[in-house]
């Protein structure tokens, strides 16, 4: 999935995650900004590093859960 992909799943309220089911793609209103989070911990990171463009990730790591 591309950025703009996973910013729009998310802001439309599926569920994306990261390489598997214990990391999920956040948006917080408040920061207005995306996070990988990791379910088991709480642990996250941003979905992006700090220039914005570049993703913790490779882009075929992200998928909409079968649950959505």
């Amino acid at each position: 999935m591309t950025l703009d992909e996973i910013k729009s799943a998310v802001l439309a309220g599926k569920t994306v995650q990261w390489i598997s089911s214990n990391y999920v793609v956040k948006y917080h209103d408040k920061s207005k900004q995306f996070s990988i989070v990791c379910l088991s911990n709480n642990h996250s990171i941003g979905l992006t590093w700090r220039d914005g463009v570049t993703i913790n990730g490779k882009p075929e790591q992200f998928f909409i859960s079968d649950t959505n």
